[in-house]
């Protein structure tokens, strides 16, 4: 093959990885109250002046899931969320909304 015929097999293969947009789910429509719960978390630690890595190791988990609970990213575990919550001293609750 030659390094023309090459370069636009590998264009194609990179085209291919790219695929189709991805639409908005059901879940992107949660992301500001878990941004809002993850403000929360954050600001409780530092008024007790932990960092990420000791609230970890307090809660049992990993320093790069309460950088993402902290971020609002919405892809960490629920126990992993209430691990985190009775390390800071913090309780979770969930309440029906008005219809």
């Amino acid at each position: 093959m030659s390094d023309d015929g090459l370069t636009r097999e590998i264009g194609s293969i990179r085209s291919a990885m790219v695929g189709p947009r991805r639409r908005r789910s059901q879940r992107d429509d949660a992301m500001p109250e878990i941004a809002r719960i993850g403000a929360a978390f954050a600001d409780r630690r530092i008024a007790l002046r932990l960092t990420q890595q000791t609230l970890a190791d307090l809660a049992g988990v990993s320093r790069s899931t309460v950088q993402s609970l902290e971020r609002g990213s919405g892809s960490i575990n629920f126990g992993s969320v209430l691990e985190i919550a009775d390390a800071l001293g913090l309780h979770v609750d969930v309440n029906a909304t008005a219809e």
